[in-house]
């Protein structure tokens, strides 16, 4: 699993978590409808990987058709105990890179959803009045929208992360922190790309 990148990842655990939900091995298009991925032939790529990292049955000889786990998939029980990936720091504050996933991280079932997640270390002190202080670590369910008035990350101008409130329009897009020392930052909505919204928070009160 290590060796699989953060997309593919994404895609099994989607196929993991929700195979209960399916009436049938979804296809290649409802895979991409359901994490948002425009290009067919990217899914393509991603699931070719997966089959031959062994955790998706192959297309030859699949009567049922669709994209299935393999049967060593399932009953791999080291697949669930690595946990979240944890892809680094995202800043309550200016926005500051997030970096791409160094490893894993252990996080209850109270804390996630069913779909997709990650965990991120917060980084300044933007959102304190919301309860998010410098160091704690979120869980971020995985989406490009959000409602009015939810905790995202957002992407802005495809190369920095910050972890705000968000109120869209069609004319513009606010972030709001909640540090009444701290103003809004504005853009217009192409600016502007929703990474995931807030689910879950951790905190560690040891000294270091």
């Amino acid at each position: 699993m290590n060796t699989l990148t953060r997309r593919q990842r994404e895609i099994f655990n989607f196929l993991r978590d929700n195979s209960e939900d399916f009436s049938r091995p979804p296809s290649l298009d409802e895979l991409c409808s359901a994490l948002g991925m425009a290009s067919r032939g990217s899914m393509y790529k991603h699931i070719m990987a997966l089959i031959k990292a062994g955790l998706v049955e192959p297309f030859t000889g699949n009567k049922q058709g669709g994209v299935r786990l393999s049967i060593q998939a399932q009953s791999d029980d080291e697949i669930e105990e690595q946990g979240l990936p944890f892809i680094g720091s995202i800043a309550a504050g200016m926005p500051i890179a997030a970096l791409t996933t160094i490893n894993y991280m252990m996080v209850p079932d109270a804390l996630k959803t069913n779909k997709p997640c990650y965990v991120l270390q917060v980084k300044g002190e933007s959102m304190i009045e919301a309860g998010i202080f410098d160091g704690d670590w979120v869980v971020i369910e995985q989406r490009d929208y959000a409602s009015n008035g939810e905790i995202v990350v957002a992407l802005i101008e495809d190369s920095e992360a910050t972890l705000k409130y968000i109120e869209q329009s069609a004319e513009q897009v606010l972030l709001l922190p909640a540090n009444a020392n701290m103003s809004a930052l504005s853009y217009h909505p192409e600016q502007v790309a929703i990474q995931g919204v807030l689910v879950g928070q951790m905190r560690s009160y040891r000294s270091h």
